[in-house]
């Protein structure tokens, strides 16, 4: 399965224990589900919750990417997760607080063949963030921009200046190793102003799309990370136009004033591409 020819805008969180949100997950529009048995699991629930969630997988989640996130293998949780998620009827499995590619080592060992997602939410993880995205097994990471303005003892701002350098070093990480990167979460779940701006930021730096922790959040997080009507129809035209000037023996083309070379066309290719990806989902 590539993971990377599907559209990941929206990333909800669902806790793995509520019976009654497993449910609702499959009638949302998001791209994609994380399946928590971390944060969302109280302690005495953990083994509740494997068994929950095994049975709501067996159901129909249609196009949307499933996603396990287990507890950390360091905890009393991590590895009775990681076996039973084993066996579970999803996309991916997603562990804590990785740091280095000797904890991917050992999730994969656990989980046969399921793809492996690392959640990247510390400054050490930061500094690790190549090695880990080099990981022949690893599929996707996520930004876990909580725990690392915990970790850094950042003060909010709307800019998120104290945490770019790690949300830069992750990306550049992600793309060199042609890995899925979706952002963190923002938790005012209210402020659809707050969080347009958020996603505009994240999709301007190169993320596939955001995590998110409410329905409410859904239909932002999708519109900001689609191609625009506009985008599309520069990307055809941009096509278009390089396909005559090579046919004229030509190197490069005009559209709307500006020099159109190979690499815009790369680009143009994947807008249009990204484009079909999500029409496909909705249908």
């Amino acid at each position: 399965m590539d993971m990377r020819a599907r559209p990941y805008r929206s990333v909800l969180y669902i806790p793995g224990s509520k019976e009654r949100a497993l449910e609702k997950a499959r009638t949302l529009p998001v791209d994609a589900v994380i399946f928590d048995l971390e944060d969302a699991v109280a302690p005495g629930e953990k083994d509740t919750a494997r068994a929950v969630l095994a049975d709501a997988l067996r159901g129909d989640y249609g196009k949307r990417t499933r996603i396990v996130r287990i507890n950390g293998l360091d905890t009393d949780w991590g590895q009775a997760d990681a076996r039973a998620a084993a066996m579970m009827d999803c996309d991916a499995v997603l562990l804590p607080k990785v740091e280095s590619p000797a904890q991917l080592d050992a999730l994969a060992a656990l989980v046969g063949d399921k793809p492996l997602w690392a959640m990247m939410e510390t400054p050490r993880g930061m500094l690790g963030a190549a090695d880990i995205a080099a990981h022949p097994r690893l599929a996707g990471m996520v930004m876990g921009t909580n725990d690392l303005a915990k970790e850094l003892n950042s003060r909010f701002r709307d800019d998120r200046l104290p945490m770019l350098t790690g949300l830069g070093l992750c990306l550049l990480a992600a793309k060199a190793h042609g890995q899925v990167i979706v952002d963190g979460v923002y938790n005012a779940f209210k402020d659809d102003d707050g969080l347009r701006a958020e996603c505009a930021q994240g999709r301007d730096m190169g993320f596939d799309g955001k995590t998110l922790i409410h329905p409410a959040q859904v239909d932002i997080a999708n519109a900001a990370f689609a191609p625009s009507e506009a985008e599309i129809d520069l990307a055809r035209r941009q096509i278009a136009a390089f396909d005559a000037a090579e046919a004229a023996g030509q190197g490069v083309a005009v559209v709307d004033g500006k020099i159109v070379e190979n690499l815009h066309i790369v680009t143009a290719k994947s807008t249009l591409a990204k484009a079909a990806a999500i029409a496909a989902l909705a249908e």
